[in-house]
């Protein structure tokens, strides 16, 4: 489903050229050229993912994780404090019915990572 969505909002959004791969790190990595980016929808706390996907990018890449629990942010932590890049806290909210009235229910916020590599 987040491969279709994503598909669809690179369609949408002018980059149709977009190449989405549908693979495990840091196997899925094997035969390609090196990606300019790489998104890890999951699966960053799998020892040794976010290093091997890091090399895997070619100069000027872009790393981006994001996490909802407490262990993959802690591992997005660590790997910020060791390589950098940046760390960034989202959170939404959305109008709920609150008695006769109306209020604001907040969504799991998500810590995300990203980092470029030098070129």
């Amino acid at each position: 489903d987040r491969a279709a969505r994503a598909r669809a909002n690179a369609d949408r959004l002018g980059t149709p050229g977009l190449r989405i791969v549908e693979a495990s790190a840091p196997a899925g990595f094997e035969g390609l050229p090196a990606p300019d980016a790489v998104f890890l929808g999951g699966g960053a706390t799998a020892e040794g993912v976010m290093e091997q996907s890091l090399a895997a990018l070619k100069p000027g890449g872009r790393l981006v994780a994001n996490a909802v629990t407490l262990e993959t942010e802690s591992r997005l932590i660590a790997f910020w404090r060791a390589h950098g890049g940046d760390l960034t806290r989202l959170q939404i909210a959305n109008a709920d019915p609150v008695g006769r009235m109306t209020g604001w229910r907040p969504a799991m916020p998500v810590t995300q990572y990203a980092l470029e590599t030098p070129r």
